[in-house]
């Protein structure tokens, strides 16, 4: 009976200091389901602890608790930053952009994206994004009109179903904003997503489809795998690819009052931003 009576208040002891430690400085628990509590073992002995697939995405069970894996659940936040090139009339352009996160694979092909893989080896980018780079090491050619790249380019064969994929935290359906004549025939969609304990709104730009798919206009609500349009060259003859690009709304800013189409692309309205940051893991 003493043992037993000792290692109790051992054991009360340590649940206090365990207390203490977690209230101070651990990620808050999340209380399990009603319907989630342990059960026990067959034959008797302590509880299980949850199953797996009960607890809220960002958290792992513990017991009859849900603890954060981390000190939020939400998608990490990358800020905009300065850089500048130099255009084809020697003028330098300062302009802003938003880098990948150096915890965001740098490896394209880790990633989703709308249609498959075009290049040898189950490759999907055939040109990334550089607008972080320095100038001497973004993408210009002879039959290049811009410098810089803030997309990146998928190859594919011409008529390639162009599917939507939802970004990483995204929450709800995507809305298309625009859908018609920009990049070649372009579409706009809205995308909301949970960073830093709040929301934002991104912009997904699929540009140089060959058509969009019947139903998809300004206003449609469109979920993940929807069939959205199809891959082509249309405002880059002869290149049939899938131009991706993802853009920030500014803070401040209202889509609805934004002209639908070249407007919602603006730097005073959307910030480009490397779409590693967003784009879903495979």
């Amino acid at each position: 009976m003493k043992t037993a009576l000792g290692d109790r208040w051992l054991w009360i002891g340590l649940a206090a200091l365990a207390f203490l430690v977690l209230g101070a400085g651990s990620p808050a628990l999340v209380p399990a389901k009603a319907h989630a509590a342990p059960a026990a073992d067959e034959g008797g002995g302590a509880p299980r602890a949850l199953d797996e697939g009960v607890c809220p995405r960002g958290t792992a069970p513990d017991g009859d608790a849900c603890i954060h894996l981390t000190a939020s659940d939400d998608g990490p936040v990358a800020e905009a930053q300065s850089n500048s090139h130099r255009t084809r009339s020697g003028q330098w352009t300062t302009y802003e952009q938003i880098p990948r996160l150096p915890e965001r694979p740098a490896d394209y092909d880790l990633y989703r994206y709308p249609i498959p893989p075009g290049l040898a080896g189950g490759r999907y980018v055939v040109s990334g994004y550089d607008l972080d780079l320095p100038d001497a090491k973004q993408r210009r050619g002879a039959t290049l009109k811009h410098v810089g790249h803030g997309a990146v380019d998928l190859p594919q064969k011409k008529g390639t179903p162009v599917h939507m994929i939802a970004l990483d935290h995204q929450e709800g359906d995507a809305e298309v904003l625009f859908a018609g004549a920009l990049f070649g025939t372009t579409l706009l969609t809205r995308h909301t997503l949970r960073e830093g304990g709040r929301t934002r709104d991104y912009v997904l730009l699929l540009g140089h489809l060959d058509s969009i798919a019947p139903g998809i206009s300004a206003g449609t609500m469109i979920k993940e795998g929807q069939l959205v349009g199809a891959v082509g060259d249309t405002g880059s003859p002869s290149l049939v690819h899938l131009h991706l690009e993802v853009r920030r709304v500014r803070e401040g800013i209202d889509l609805a009052k934004v002209p639908a189409g070249s407007a919602m692309i603006a730097e005073a309205v959307t910030v480009v931003c490397d779409p590693r940051n967003v784009l879903p893991l495979r």
